[in-house]
């Protein structure tokens, strides 16, 4: 076990987008990946009757050590760079990877009728449960990314309340905490904006293409702006009285983060260009959590070095390995 020390990039790779762009470059996901190739899919059934999507990767040789699930970013997916990334050298390391999937995320678009919206916890929260006890008799840790670590966040407090006997911890890379803030953001980056609405986009027909009885989504192909798009979505497919009313529901701002009830670490970069530190700063946090912020790091980056290692994923072994002595 070694903590890998404070977040210190190489200048050449520091800047806060060249760290965004290399956490999703498809560059660092080369090379062999013997966690993707051992990848099983998994169908979790949750009580409000979804369907989610997961890919398990146990442990063959030997008993792994933990088993860690994943949860990417919005429209991000089980194949996303920092997904594969993280899970590689996890599993490297011992751990049995569970990679989720959110509704409408990956190719699932037809598993479910209803369209994906992040207050969806109930069926993230069972999914997770559910993955966990793929391995019950070893530790469970759970990894979140951008809006994956909101999720991974808002289970960490449900763990308060309802717990999963056998998750000892969670950690959020880049977790966005206030929708609003986070939405501004994107649509005030030209880059940004538009990456993330051709994504949107792209997935919208999808569903749009299989379900057309149910969705017209042409009014929104010439929205300009993501805020926009999701005003637009509110109004006609959501019970939401209004967009401020839904991100309100995921918000995690001030003291929402009070009451989490299972060791949790959250990593964060004062330069992310999506992800507003003023927010970090005004929360109040209880013993169980641990808030580190890095100077510099963008969004889902932390990137150290050739090949793209990512920092977290050293701090984040080494906390996982100490927490196994307390099983």
């Amino acid at each position: 076990m070694t903590d890998p020390g404070p977040f210190q990039p190489p200048w050449l790779i520091k800047n806060t987008y060249v760290q965004t762009v290399l956490a999703s470059s498809k560059i660092r996901a080369l090379g062999k990946n013997p966690m993707a190739d051992a990848g099983q899919e998994i169908l979790f059934r949750t009580g409000n009757g979804a369907r989610l999507q997961g890919f398990y990767s146990p442990q063959t040789a030997k008993k792994a050590r933990g088993i860690v699930i994943l949860l990417h970013g919005w429209e991000g997916s089980s194949q996303s760079t920092y997904i594969l990334s993280t899970g590689r050298y996890l599993y490297n390391k011992g751990y049995a990877i569970l990679r989720l999937n959110f509704r409408d995320h990956g190719e699932t678009h037809y598993m479910n009728k209803g369209l994906f919206y992040a207050t969806l916890l109930d069926e993230v929260f069972e999914s997770v449960s559910q993955a966990a006890q793929l391995a019950s008799d070893v530790p469970a840790f759970l990894i979140g990314f951008s809006m994956g670590g909101n999720f991974a966040l808002r289970i960490a407090r449900r763990c308060k309340s309802e717990t999963i006997d056998n998750l000892l911890h969670v950690a959020a890379i880049s977790p966005g905490l206030n929708p609003t803030t986070s939405t501004d953001a994107i649509d005030n980056d030209w880059l940004l904006k538009r990456y993330f609405m051709q994504k949107w986009r792209r997935s919208l027909r999808k569903k749009e293409a299989l379900y057309p009885e149910l969705y017209d989504f042409s009014e929104m192909w010439s929205l300009k702006t993501v805020r926009e798009m999701t005003d637009w979505m509110v109004a006609r497919y959501s019970d939401f009285t209004d967009t401020a009313e839904y991100f309100k529901r995921y918000e995690l701002t001030e003291g929402a983060l009070e009451s989490i009830g299972v060791p949790t670490t959250m990593i964060i970069s004062e330069d992310d260009p999506i992800i507003g530190i003023e927010d970090f700063h005004g929360l109040r946090l209880n013993d169980l959590t641990e808030l580190i912020i890095h100077p510099v790091g963008g969004h889902n980056g932390f990137i150290s070095r050739f090949p793209f290692s990512s920092w977290y994923e050293q701090k984040l072994f080494d906390i996982f390995e100490k927490k196994l002595l307390t099983f």
